[in-house]
């Protein structure tokens, strides 16, 4: 298994698509994350010298493939790559997986078929350590809540975690918490040439990138329990375009 190999099967999915898709009402463009962020993925963890990256939500493997592809291109001695996505099998037919299997990544990438609440608790539990993490797994606020309560143990200090569509309201909302309150730090130039999206899909609202990626603070720390930002504006839909 090489970078080059996984670049070869990163190039006929842009080119071809993949096998097999869940039909055309949510295909693979819609679903999958644009090669411009996924090359940016690559390129930023490979900045980071990344050896174990956490992800959750595979679909049709896109940025598991620029992950993989930049774990070989770091070339650590133990290189792990943690996909947790319960859907995989159900509604995707394995179509990412088996690409990732067909680039030979899966002699460094384990997929978990859990929903992400209880894998991230369970990763936590086990000890594990990530450099790094990238999250596009459900856009529910409470569950993309829950993910960075997690992230936030298993990444080291100092780590970076990625999010997909932080156009959303709701990844929007959940991540400002955690910049507020807990330290995480962005990193606008990571994806400042990604692509971009309008928040909330309002045609009115500032356009800002679809990726975003944030710093846990080093040392970490817990903040006392009188200390609370709050992290919503006056209750309405608007949030901050930083």
């Amino acid at each position: 298994m090489t970078a080059d190999e996984v670049r070869a099967v990163r190039s006929r999915l842009r080119r071809d698509g993949p096998p097999r898709t869940r039909g055309p009402e949510l295909d693979f463009q819609t679903v999958t994350l644009p090669e411009r962020d996924c090359d940016l993925l690559r390129d930023v963890l490979i900045a980071e010298g990344v050896e174990t990256v956490v992800e959750v939500g595979l679909a049709y493997g896109s940025s598991a493939l620029a992950i993989g592809e930049a774990l070989l291109t770091v070339g650590a001695p133990r290189p792990r790559h943690v996909i947790v996505d319960p859907f995989q099998r159900d509604a995707y037919a394995d179509v990412g997986w088996d690409l990732l299997v067909e680039a030979g990544l899966d002699g460094i990438a384990e997929l978990v078929a859990t929903p992400s609440s209880l894998a991230l608790a369970d990763l936590v539990a086990a000890g594990t350590v990530a450099d790094a993490a990238f999250v596009d797994g459900s856009h529910r606020f409470h569950e993309v809540f829950v993910d960075l309560y997690f992230l936030r143990k298993l990444v080291r200090p100092g780590g970076l975690i990625v999010l997909d569509d932080d156009w959303t309201p709701s990844v929007r909302t959940a991540l400002r918490y955690y910049e507020r309150n807990l330290g995480l730090t962005p990193v606008p130039s990571a994806f400042a040439a990604g692509t971009l999206g309008r928040i909330g899909a309002d045609p009115a609202a500032p356009e800002v990138p679809r990726c975003r990626a944030v710093r846990l603070p080093d040392p970490s720390f817990e903040p006392p329990f009188t200390t609370f930002e709050p992290f919503w504006d006056d209750g309405r839909a608007q949030l901050p375009t930083g």
